[in-house]
């Protein structure tokens, strides 16, 4: 294993991260952005009001795309493996 296979193999992880929480941090940044432009418009400062509405959102987000964040861990474990066992 030299250094161009072990940036490889970090460049895939970092990827398949970005890829696996992509929608989830997306749809908390969304629904962040809607709760705080509804704040400033009735000056409504509730600090739970912020966090409860994105909890519920990530958790289902989290369930519906539950096996494309598998599929993306699977194939970058599926790379790994592969490279331990014929080698780099």
């Amino acid at each position: 294993m030299n250094e161009a296979d072990a940036l490889d193999i970090a460049r895939t992880a970092v990827w398949t991260v970005i890829a696996a929480t992509g929608p989830a941090v997306g749809a908390a940044m969304f629904v962040g952005l809607i709760i705080a432009l509804f704040q400033a418009l009735t000056q409504i400062q509730e600090m739970t009001l912020t966090f409860i509405p994105k909890i519920v959102v990530i958790f289902i987000l989290v369930a519906m795309t539950g096996p494309y964040i598998g599929s993306q861990i699977f194939s970058l474990t599926e790379l790994v493996y592969g490279r331990i066992e014929y080698g780099f």
